[in-house]
C-alpha cells in the first residue's frame, strides 16, 4: 500500500457548496470528501471522453468499415455455405 503525500492548498468555494459538503461528511472530513469527489469526477470525465472519441472514430471510419465488410462478404458467405 502506498501512502500518498498530501499538500495543503487554499481554495474558495461558494457557501452553499460547503453546506452541502458539511451535510454529507463528518466534522474534519472535508478534505477526504473533496479528494474522493475529484477522483470520481476525473474518472467520469475520462470515460465520457473515451466514449466520445470511440464514437467519433466509428463515425469517421463508417464508410471504410462498410466497404471492407462488402469486400469480404463473398468469402464469409462461401465458408458458411460450405459448412452446411
Amino acid at each position: 500500500m502506498t501512502i500518498a503525500t498530501t499538500k495543503r492548498v487554499n481554495i474558495s468555494l461558494p457557501e452553499t457548496t460547503l453546506e452541502k459538503i458539511d451535510a454529507l461528511t463528518k466534522p474534519g472530513a472535508r478534505s477526504q470528501f473533496i479528494d474522493q469527489a475529484v477522483h470520481f469526477y476525473v474518472e467520469a470525465v475520462g470515460r465520457k471522453q473515451l466514449r466520445q472519441s470511440l464514437k467519433e472514430g466509428a463515425l469517421r471510419n463508417n464508410k471504410r468499415s462498410i466497404d471492407m465488410a462488402a469486400e469480404w462478404f463473398h468469402v464469409d458467405e462461401s465458408v458458411w455455405q460450405n459448412k452446411q
